[in-house]
């Protein structure tokens, strides 16, 4: 048996210029970090050599080439296991559609699991480069970069995704005491929607032709670099602000990112003293994030009744195998 554990990610700046329509022709830069909220994968052999995964839908297959699942497919070919294995996933909260990577994460830990049931250890670059390969080239999803190397590497850090397909992953290195204030000052809720994040980073893929809306992003790029400085000096005076500037920015980039609902929930958190914020991945549903002092949190709970407040903290592990218990 053997039992993966890897992180969700909270995405501060910088979203979408992880995208190959930005990267490849101006570098990209997402700060974020990793959230104590988490996916399980769990591996057992399996006695009569099939294949059985249970997810939201449970397959019993005889080879990898008829399983349905595309992300467990591809990564059966990667790591070259054939059969006689049984594989299971849990979420610590809802995951499709949520804007936390939940997808990546997934990728990330099955690989993870997948390779310690090979007995082999990989670094977590191998990791989140074998991710992005999955969902990116093999399963075609338009999608970009930082979640599965937030999964694999956790801890609040700025990635950066370069044009010859190469990625950095730069810690941010500042007071565990700045840590916990900004840990304690960050609000999130689940706003019981959900959406497609492949549909809407295809539309933001297609308005990065445009000039002005490189524009935009190039100046979100430059906010993510703008936040790590601000918080290597151990201040938060800026990080609503500049939160603030890239949610403005990032709703301009295509249409599906926000609508008049998401838009009045955001205005109400900062009537009742939110800094700034953003909603959580593509946009359109998910999670939405408020930084606003702790004292005033309550006061913005009571203002958002058709959302759900989840209690989280920052971790800094990335993907684990949490269980190894080989067997022979």
């Amino acid at each position: 048996m053997i039992i993966s554990k890897t992180p969700l990610r909270m995405s501060f700046v910088g979203g979408g210029s992880d995208l190959p329509a930005f990267y490849r022709e101006d570098s990209g830069a997402v700060l974020s970090t990793t959230i104590d909220k988490y996916m399980y994968i769990a591996l057992n052999r399996k006695f009569d050599g099939r294949i059985r995964i249970n997810y939201s839908r449970t397959e019993e297959v005889d080879c990898p080439d008829q399983v349905e699942h595309p992300l467990v497919r591809e990564a059966l070919f990667l790591t070259g296991i054939t059969g006689g294995i049984e594989i299971a996933s849990l979420a610590d909260i809802p995951s499709m559609g949520s804007g936390l990577g939940s997808s990546s994460t997934y990728t990330v830990g099955i690989l993870n699991g997948l390779y310690a049931y090979n007995n082999q250890f990989v670094s977590k670059e191998t990791l989140a480069r074998q991710a992005c390969d999955i969902e990116i080239n093999r399963c075609g999803e338009p999608i970009g970069k930082q979640d599965q190397y937030a999964a694999a590497y956790g801890g609040l850090n700025l990635i950066r995704f370069h044009p010859n397909e190469s990625v950095s992953v730069d810690p941010v290195i500042c007071k565990p005491e700045l840590l916990k204030t900004l840990e304690d000052s960050t609000l999130v809720f689940y706003t019981g929607r959900t959406r497609s994040a492949s549909e809407v980073l295809s539309q933001q893929s297609k308005s990065l032709l445009s000039t002005n809306k490189k524009l935009l992003m190039r100046r979100m790029v430059q906010l993510a670099f703008d936040l790590k400085a601000e918080l290597e000096a151990g201040s938060l005076d800026n990080f609503g602000s500049i939160l603030d500037e890239n949610w403005r920015l990032k709703a301009q980039l295509s249409q599906g990112i926000t609508d008049s609902q998401i838009d009045a929930w955001y205005a109400t958190g900062l009537a009742h003293g939110a800094k700034g914020g953003k909603l959580l991945g593509a946009g359109n549903g998910g999670f939405m994030m408020f930084f606003a002092p702790p004292h005033l949190h309550q006061d913005i709970t009571n203002a958002l009744p058709d959302m759900e407040l989840v209690k989280f903290q920052f971790e800094r592990n990335g993907t684990q195998i949490v269980f190894y218990q080989p067997t022979d």
